[in-house]
C-alpha cells in the first residue's frame, strides 16, 4: 500500500481533484473535513474550554468565528493547532487500519507540509494555482472578502516553499488539464495490472 499526500494551498483546487481521486474508488483521507468533525464532537468541550462557548451555535462550531479568532491570533492558532492535529492524526491511523488492502490511499491535507504531515506519505502530489486565481474562488465559494482570503494564505506556505519537497506538481490552471495531469500521476503510482 502507498500513501499518497494530496495538498495545495487555499483555492488551488485540490477539493476538485480529491473528489476525482473518490470517483476512481480510491480511499481519500480529508483531514480538514475530519478535523472539523472532531471540533464538532470528541473535541468540542475542549474547544469550549480553550476559547469559550461562544463559538459554539446550537451546538455546532461556528467556523467563521474559530477562522477570524485564529488568523488574527497565532498563539490562539498555536493552541488549536495542539489540540486537532493529534487527534486527526489517530484518524488517519484507524483509516489506514480501515482500508489496509487498497493498493492507494490518499491524504489530503491543506498543510502537509508546514505540520510536517508529508513525511509519513510516499509520495505527495502538490496542487498550484495562480495567486490572483485562488483569491477569486475562494470569495466565490466561501462569501468572504479578499483581505481575509489574502489573510489566510499568508498562514500556509507560497507554493514556491512547497515545490522542491513534492513528488509531483499539478498545475491547476485548467481544471481538465489538471485532471489529465492527476490521472498520468496515477498512471505511474497504481501497480502494474498483469493480463
Amino acid at each position: 500500500m502507498k500513501i499518497i499526500g494530496l495538498t495545495g494551498g487555499i483555492g488551488s483546487g485540490k477539493s476538485t481533484l480529491l473528489n476525482h481521486l473518490k470517483a476512481k474508488g480510491i480511499p481519500c483521507f480529508e483531514s480538514d473535513k475530519v478535523g472539523k468533525e472532531l471540533l464538532n464532537g470528541q473535541l468540542r468541550q475542549a474547544v469550549i474550554d480553550i476559547f469559550g462557548p461562544e463559538l459554539y451555535n446550537k451546538g455546532t462550531l461556528d467556523r467563521a468565528a474559530l477562522a477570524q479568532l485564529v488568523f488574527q491570533n497565532q498563539e490562539a492558532l498555536e493552541r488549536l493547532n495542539k489540540l486537532v492535529h493529534p487527534a486527526v492524526a489517530e484518524a488517519f491511523t484507524d483509516f489506514i487500519a480501515k482500508n489496509n488492502t487498497a493498493p492507494l490511499l490518499v491524504k489530503e491535507a491543506a498543510i502537509l507540509f508546514e505540520t510536517e504531515g508529508y513525511k509519513s506519505c510516499d509520495d505527495v502530489i502538490l496542487v498550484c494555482a495562480p495567486k490572483e486565481e485562488r483569491i477569486l474562488r475562494v470569495i466565490q465559494r466561501d462569501g468572504v472578502g479578499r483581505a481575509e482570503v489574502e489573510a489566510r494564505m499568508a498562514k500556509q506556505w507560497e507554493d514556491a516553499k512547497k515545490r522542491p519537497l513534492a513528488d509531483f506538481v499539478i498545475e491547476n490552471d485548467n481544471l481538465a488539464s489538471a485532471k489529465q495531469q492527476l490521472d498520468s500521476i496515477l498512471n505511474q503510482l497504481l501497480p502494474q495490472q498483469k493480463d
